[in-house]
């Protein structure tokens, strides 16, 4: 009997002391939609009655706890304006939020152009003023931890414990894109307070960011799907271990370089004198290695001086996209996975003497742009223990062969934790936000599904749909059109990158979107090109224009339509707002032509009011047109009378 009894105390002592809790995107300092009824929920314990009293209005918002101890309720909040308190009480516990603002709420998605920081791996142009400046306490920062799971999850990881006050001190590490986004429309739209919701992840995809039940619309994702139903990332780890443990000798036995664990291609005596040459840093699909995924061995021979014998040594080999193992006189001395991070490697002295030393690396690159990249100055050997001596610059013409093409192996096997398997970065870092309203969302992403730019046509339009119909609201999309990256050809190319710019230019077609041009503001040898001022500028103007009614220009030329006639081409444009015109030079330029032979050719450009007329004294009867048709169409400059640049586009389909 007390045994019983004892059982029955401790279970309504465990009852009575549940915790009120709230989601972690519920902190101090947050932003609510404005003039919206905000839900707001948490837990309690079961069937407690909740009071949420925000300090704006003398009535509170009710709810009752179900058997669970799950609630919720909604909030009507005022016009813009702030700080306020909101009490949450269920009877025995209270919690009170501090610091809340009412104003405008914007989430902010995609891969690594999104998630690139102002400081930290991005440095953005004239990143320390900028972080200097940022003194917007009405601006509030929630930055979303990167997680990844099979199944939607019920809440959130944050940083920082919550939302965050925009100052020096805590914009540095935010996305750049987001924030100059943020801080365009609180300078234009009265200092409304704005809250900026970071949900981004460096290289991924974009059915990562799609719902599970959106994605089964698509035939592509459902073998993918299928596998991750009704499982866990528990039970999908024990299976991606055994696959991938095969997958691995796979790898391994078709690695050249590397046998029976001896990186034979990291001998110092190593004949490399028929191997390729690049000039390193930079990405090798610039280099020579165009579209390929795989093991590339690099090596590097230098002499040092006598003095150096014996002596530790720091190397420095700037970025790695993605996993490098790096060797010294065939010893290795570091290994780093992550195509952001940098790498610096200690070389012990023992490895090191006089004249002839070799530096070599086994990297590997799963997709998109891969090889030894970033600034040069970061590409160095010196001494570990001396500030004093002349570091060796690497920057150099380094010897290369191509080891595995992953071409010829079987899919690399995806872990429960690979953030680009499909729905996975929805079901973390986006399901648990869905009910909470936000304004609208923005996007940059699709450099990782640049390769699938057929597929993108309905991939795009499909998040679209899911994320408002998770939303349950037709929320503004406003997305960025890939900027202009790697090299240029001399002649018109099949460019893959041009074909996803071309899926986001038709994405236009769906509902309350817009698109931000930037082919006229990316690097060439950089995939994420330091200029995010202008990017978070032009998206601020699609939101200025089309959700808040602002009479402004917010969108560079779009292509509309054609007319042949006779030997020249009429070429029709919206948003041509003030005519068209060349924003640098004198002559519109990236405009090709071709006839019935496809061959196409540099095309002559006039200009009329609001329409060009293209032409070429090698084209007696064009067919197609097309303009800044490639990867990185440098030459491009159509712009409007606001300089905003025009969408590469092509009239023809092949």
């Amino acid at each position: 009997m007390k045994r019983v009894i004892l059982i029955f105390s401790c279970l309504y002592s465990v009852s009575a002391c549940t915790k009120l809790e709230l989601p972690a995107l519920f902190s101090d300092n947050m932003v609510l939609q404005q003039q919206s009824d905000v839900p707001v929920w948490g837990k309690s314990k079961a069937n407690a009655s909740v009071s949420v009293q925000p300090s704006w209005s003398a009535q509170p918002a009710a709810a009752v706890a179900d058997d669970s101890g799950k609630w919720r309720t909604t909030l009507a909040t005022p016009a813009a304006g702030g700080p306020y308190t909101i009490t949450i009480s269920d009877g025995r516990n209270e919690l009170k939020l501090r610091n809340v603002m009412v104003g405008e709420v914007w989430l902010c998605s995609g891969q690594s152009n999104m998630e690139m920081p102002l400081a930290g791996w991005g440095k953005v142009s004239n990143y320390e003023q900028e972080i200097a400046n940022a003194q917007y306490p009405n601006i509030r920062l929630l930055q979303v931890e990167k997680q990844a799971n099979v199944q939607p999850q019920p809440d959130l990881k944050v940083q920082g414990g919550g939302w965050q006050v925009c100052s020096p001190a805590t914009i540095a590490e935010f996305s750049a894109t987001a924030y100059f986004f943020g801080r365009n429309l609180h300078q234009n739209l009265s200092n409304v307070p704005i809250g900026l919701i970071n949900a981004s992840w460096g290289g991924t995809v974009a059915e990562a960011w799609t719902s599970a039940e959106s994605l089964a619309e698509m035939p592509d994702f459902r073998d993918a799907l299928a596998e991750m139903k009704g499982t866990t990332n528990e039970g999908l780890q024990k299976k991606y271990q055994q696959d991938n443990e095969k997958w691995l000798q796979q790898l391994a036995s078709a690695d050249e370089g590397l046998r029976d664990n001896t990186p034979l291609w990291a001998a110092p005596d190593l004949d490399d004198s028929k191997w390729g040459e690049m000039s390193l840093p930079g990405l090798w699909e610039e280099k020579g290695l165009d579209n390929f995924d795989g093991i590339v061995w690099i090596r590097y021979t230098l002499s040092l001086p006598a003095e150096w014998k014996g002596e530790d040594l720091e190397l420095s080999l700037a970025e790695i996209d993605d996993e490098d193992i790096t060797y010294f006189n065939g010893v290795q001395v570091g290994a780093t996975a992550g195509y952001n991070l940098p790498r610096k490697y200690r070389v012990s002295g023992k490895l090191v003497k006089p004249g002839k030393n070799v530096i070599a690396v086994r990297i590997m690159d799963t997709g998109g742009g891969g090889g030894l990249y970033g600034e040069a100055a970061n590409v160095r050997l010196k001494l570990a223990n001396s500030q004093e001596a002349q570091p060796i610059s690497l920057a150099q013409a380094w010897k290369y062969k191509a080891a595995v093409d992953l071409k010829n192996l079987p899919p690399k096997p995806q872990s429960p934790n690979n953030p680009n398997r499909p729905s996975v970065l929805f079901n973390a870092m986006l399901h648990p936000l869905a009910p909470f309203t936000v304004r609208g969302a923005i996007w940059y992403q699709g450099e990782s599904n640049a390769d699938r730019a057929q597929q993108y046509r309905e991939l795009l339009p499909l998040l679209i749909r899911d994320w408002r119909r998770q939303w349950g609201s037709e929320i503004p999309f406003y997305f960025v059109q890939l900027a202009n990256f790697l090299g240029t050809p001399a002649e018109p190319p099949v460019s893959e990158w041009a074909a996803l710019r071309e899926a986001q230019l038709n994405t236009l077609n769906v509902n309350n979107t817009g698109m931000a041009v930037t082919i006229d503001i990316g690097e060439m040898r950089d995939i994420h090109p330091k200029n995010k001022q202008d990017v978070g500028a032009r998206l601020a103007l699609l939101a200025r224009a089309n959700t808040y009614g602002q009479q402004i220009t917010c969108s560079g030329p779009l292509y509309s339509g054609y007319r042949v006639e006779g030997n020249k081409v009429r070429v029709l444009f919206t948003h041509a707002d003030g005519g068209l015109k060349a924003k640098t030079g004198d002559k519109l330029k990236g405009f090709t032509i071709a006839g019935s032979d496809r061959k196409f050719h540099e095309a002559e450009v006039t200009v009329e009011g609001g329409e060009i007329v293209v032409r070429s004294p090698k084209v007696a009867f064009p067919v197609a047109v097309r303009y800044a048709w490639a990867d990185s169409p440098n030459d491009a400059n159509l712009c409007n009378a606001a300089d905003l640049p025009a969408s590469p586009f092509r009239t023809d389909g092949y």
